[in-house]
């Protein structure tokens, strides 16, 4: 059994790690190829510069590379095998189906459980390695402030949560600002969309808000507010933070443990953190894709037993067409709290876990 073991792992290291390469390679190129090419060529920045620009992106890349590899890998090894036959023989010596799938289960789990940890260290301090290395290159915009889908704390005084941006019209979409104030309630301004002109000498934006709603103080009982409906509200956003140059980290730069307190901080100023809490649960659950992939993975090989890598490769795209959108779609949902962000991002996993167990009971069954 050890001897059958080690041959069913050799077949399915040998693609996983030429595909982590390949894909890792193609999605770092095809992705930046435009911004490397400006970096390069109009920005007339260095190349040691761009070198570091490449490896900060790689942790980011293998985030989403290795799991895709994992699926590739299971599907061309597995089909391999039962389409040459091999596995019909091997089960009619009397071997169990669940003991033909369980290394692969097994190199699935440590691979998500390694991928947690890479995705919370490995990939947060690439990230913001990547922000600092753009900074110190002359390449910051302040208009890049304004990020979809995170807390944005770049500015005095205000936190902003903002779900769309469109940096070519310099526009915003269903805006949220919060400033919170020592001894009184958090004042809060929602807008469904609005306007900027970024000022970089001055390290300040101009915003222009359109029909929203702004609490204002009670001038009798400053403690309390009243809401104000407005079309236009016009407000001036500074950068400029008195920490000395210091890039303040986004959710992305975070580790969990960061994420953590922050959540803890926005709590008590009365801000629902549910985006981080979102972030948090969106590094494990694209960390255990590795082990959900090989759990549906594994069973759909064995069923269509086909040896052809094309057919492969398009049963592991249709997957991932179907499995990427649903991680999105459950990461939006979450920030919007539009379902529990505890649970949002585990939604996907659990759907494909369960077809997954399915057909491989459905295959010792037959």
């Amino acid at each position: 059994m050890k001897t059958l073991r080690n041959y069913f792992l050799r077949e399915f290291l040998t693609p996983l790690f030429f595909t982590l390469g390949v894909l890792s390679f193609v999605m770092v190129l095809v992705g930046n190829l435009k911004r490397i090419a400006d970096l390069v060529i109009n920005k007339g920045v260095d190349i040691i510069s761009v070198s570091k620009l490449f490896l900060f992106m790689m942790p980011y890349i293998v985030t989403y590379a290795l799991p895709i590899s994992v699926l590739i890998a299971v599907l061309l090894s597995l089909g391999r095998l039962a389409g040459d036959n091999e596995v019909i023989a091997i089960r009619s010596s009397g071997v169990n189906i669940i003991k033909l799938v369980l290394p692969f289960i097994v190199v699935g789990a440590i691979l998500s459980l390694a991928l947690i940890i890479f995705n919370d260290r490995a990939s947060a301090y690439a990230h913001y390695a990547y922000r600092q290395t753009l900074t110190q290159v002359g390449l910051k915009n302040p208009t890049a402030a304004f990020e979809e889908g995170v807390f944005i704390n770049s500015f005095q005084k205000y936190i902003l949560f903002i779900y769309r941006v469109d940096q070519k019209k310099n526009k915003i979409y269903n805006v949220r600002i919060y400033e919170p104030q020592e001894g009184k309630p958090t004042r809060t301004i929602i807008a469904k969309s609005g306007e900027f002109i970024a000022i970089p000498e001055k390290k300040i934006i101009k915003l222009k808000l359109v029909d929203g709603t702004s609490d204002e103080p009670d001038l009798e009982n400053p403690t309390n507010f009243y809401k104000l409906n407005f079309k236009t509200y016009f407000m001036n956003l500074n950068l400029s933070q008195g920490n000395k140059g210091k890039l303040d980290k986004k959710p992305k730069d975070m580790t969990i443990k960061e994420l953590q307190q922050e959540i803890n901080k926005l709590k008590k100023e009365g801000i629902d953190p549910a985006p981080l809490i979102t972030q948090i649960n969106e590094k494990i659950n694209l960390a255990l894709s590795c082990f959900v992939f090989i759990l549906i993975g594994a069973p759909l090989a064995l069923i269509t037993r086909r040896r052809e890598k094309s057919i492969n490769i398009g049963i592991a795209v249709l997957i991932i067409l179907i499995y990427y959108p649903l991680i999105i779609g459950a990461a939006a949902l979450g920030m919007e709290g539009k379902i529990n962000p505890y649970i949002s991002m585990w939604i996907p996993n659990a759907i494909f876990a369960a077809i997954g167990t399915f057909l491989t009971i459905k295959i010792c069954a037959s």
